[in-house]
């Protein structure tokens, strides 16, 4: 999509509400049928219809029930949204499917990435001083492995050196390693959220 974070903020402004509604109802949709909501792009605000990359993370009475995501915008964003969100309730290999008795107590958000921006970076050190606590997400790649971290992990792990270790962990990546093949990018990412969609009809 190529959006800065601050126009990011104001697409969610404009339509947080609708994409949280999309991704509410695909859930609904896929839970009920066991098929994917069918989403006509043409059919939203222009906006909505660009190539747009998100995020959609689940959470039951706190705690994570599922988070998946696109790091990269190659499709609308409605059918970003509405793939992922039925990607992260059904598809996520942390968690067996959403059944529908866990409706009640779900919440949800939805986190629009920026583009993301190599950082020319040579070593760990060097990337340990350049990230930005609380608010770069990093996508780390080396060969095949790859692993990527929202701006919201900050809040669980606070420090730069928790944050990459724990990162390069998700991604298989020996702890102690670091190969000039090692390519980190940073991105920012806006969200919104909501507690009460599925006590909606």
């Amino acid at each position: 999509m190529g959006l800065s974070a601050d126009e990011v903020g104001i697409l969610l402004r404009d339509h947080g509400e609708t994409l949280l509604r999309l991704a509410a109802d695909s859930i609904r949709h896929t839970l009920r049928t066991g098929d994917g909501l069918v989403v006509e792009p043409q059919r939203f605000a222009p906006d909505l219809a660009m190539p747009g990359a998100c995020f959609v993370t689940l959470r039951r009475h706190g705690e994570l029930r599922g988070c998946v995501g696109s790091s990269r915008a190659w499709r609308p964003l409605v059918l970003d949204v509405a793939g992922n969100a039925a990607a992260s309730a059904f598809e996520e290999p942390r968690f067996p499917p959403l059944a529908e008795d866990e409706l009640s107590g779900l919440s949800l958000s939805v986190s629009i990435l920026t583009a993301p921006e190599p950082m020319a970076v040579s070593s760990e050190s060097e990337l340990l001083r350049t990230l930005r606590p609380g608010h770069d997400g990093l996508i780390l790649r080396d060969g095949e492995r790859m692993a990527l971290f929202l701006p919201q992990v900050w809040e669980m792990l606070p420090s730069p050196a928790a944050f990459v270790t724990a990162l390069k962990e998700k991604a298989g990546i020996p702890l102690t390693h670091w190969s000039p093949a090692m390519e980190a990018s940073r991105f920012e990412a806006v969200s919104v959220e909501r507690e009460d969609l599925f006590s909606q009809p």
